[in-house]
């Protein structure tokens, strides 16, 4: 009975623990803000760290994240070679507002619709905002879940010891 229950115990822990760190990005599919289906495991650039970020438009410390990351994000690019993957998880009904709201703010990041959440599961993305760091070769090597004023100076900190600067 105890070997059962252990076997038990470890497969739900392995199936809890599901995506987590030196995973590839999965494969899945999400829309452009054209509406255009892009799997989402060919947005890493090989050699580019990745950086991907879930938000909603209703989420306050989603759009201060990805401020607070604009204000830096042409400087990030350039001297550690990275890019950023917006990942909007409104609902189909609500993405609609996701366009204007990019280009109002003048985010220069690909942007990315999970309308269905078909992403964010996979990825046990359950509240945003939640962020993930690709390594240049692809791996996820780091994950943080929700934002205080600041968060972007840990991010910059993994950044250039990714890119070893």
């Amino acid at each position: 009975m105890k070997a059962k229950f252990l076997i038990g115990a470890v497969a739900l822990f392995l199936t809890m623990a599901g995506f987590r760190v030196n995973d590839s990005m999965p494969s899945v599919n999400v829309k452009d803000l054209d509406g255009n289906t892009v799997d989402f495991s060919t947005v890493a650039e090989k050699d580019k760290i990745t950086v991907v970020s879930f938000w909603a438009t209703w989420c306050t410390p989603c759009i201060k994240e990805l401020e607070a990351i604009n204000e830096k994000y042409e400087e990030w690019q350039t001297t550690y070679n990275m890019k950023l993957v917006a990942v909007n998880i409104d609902d189909a009904r609500n993405s609609k507002k996701v366009k204007p709201k990019v280009l109002g703010y003048g985010w220069t990041y690909q942007v990315l619709l999970d309308e269905n959440m078909d992403l964010a599961r996979v990825m046990s993305v359950n509240n945003p905002p939640m962020t993930f760091i690709y390594d240049k070769d692809g791996k996820m090597v780091y994950s943080h879940q929700g934002y205080t004023p600041g968060a972007e100076d840990e991010l910059e900190a993994k950044l250039k010891e990714l890119s070893g600067k």
